[in-house]
C-alpha cells in the first residue's frame, strides 16, 4: 500500500477560562471562521466549528500525521492570541481541558447541524445540561461533580 487511508472524525469540545461570556454574538461568525481556518493550516479538515457565548465545538477530520492533542492546543493558542489581538483586546482564554468523541460517517450530518444550531440550543439548555447530555449518550461517567469552568472528573 503506497498511501495512508484515514477517516478519523472527532467533535471536540472546549469552553472559555471559568467558562465566562467572553465570545460575543456578533464576533461568533468571525471566530469560527478564524478557527476553521488555523485547522486548514494544520492540514486538518474542519467539518464544523461553531459554539456559544463561553465555548466552541469543532468537528474536524484529522490527517495520519496530527495528535488530537497538538491540533487542540494549536488552535486554542492561535484563536485566542486572535481575539486578544484584533477583536476583544483583552484576555480572552480558552480553559486548559477539552473533550472529544469519536463520530460515525452516519452522525456527521447530525454532529453538523448540533454544532450550527448551538444560538437555539442554548435557548433551552445551559452548558452543564448540554456537556452531561453528551457525556451521557457517549457513556462516559463523571467520576465526580464537574464545577463550572471545568471540563474533568470524567473517566472511561
Amino acid at each position: 500500500m503506497t498511501h495512508n487511508y484515514v477517516q478519523v472524525r472527532v467533535h471536540v469540545v472546549f469552553s472559555t477560562k471559568e467558562r465566562r461570556r467572553t465570545i460575543p454574538a456578533d464576533i461568533q461568525p468571525r471566530l469560527w471562521q478564524y478557527i476553521a481556518g488555523i485547522c486548514w493550516n494544520l492540514d486538518v479538515k474542519p467539518l464544523a466549528v461553531g459554539g456559544f457565548d463561553d465555548h466552541c465545538h469543532m468537528l474536524i477530520s484529522l490527517p495520519a500525521t496530527s495528535t488530537l492533542a497538538t491540533v487542540v492546543q494549536k488552535v486554542k493558542a492561535n484563536s485566542s492570541r486572535w481575539m486578544n489581538a484584533e477583536v476583544l483586546k483583552k484576555g480572552s482564554q480558552w480553559q486548559e481541558n477539552y473533550s472529544a468523541f469519536s463520530v460515525s460517517a452516519s452522525h456527521v450530518d447530525r454532529t453538523i447541524e448540533y454544532i450550527g444550531n448551538q444560538r437555539d440550543h442554548h435557548k433551552r439548555r445551559s452548558f452543564d445540561q448540554e456537556f452531561a447530555a453528551i457525556l451521557e449518550k457517549h457513556g462516559i461517567e463523571m467520576t465526580r461533580a464537574v464545577p463550572a469552568g471545568t471540563l474533568t472528573g470524567i473517566h472511561y
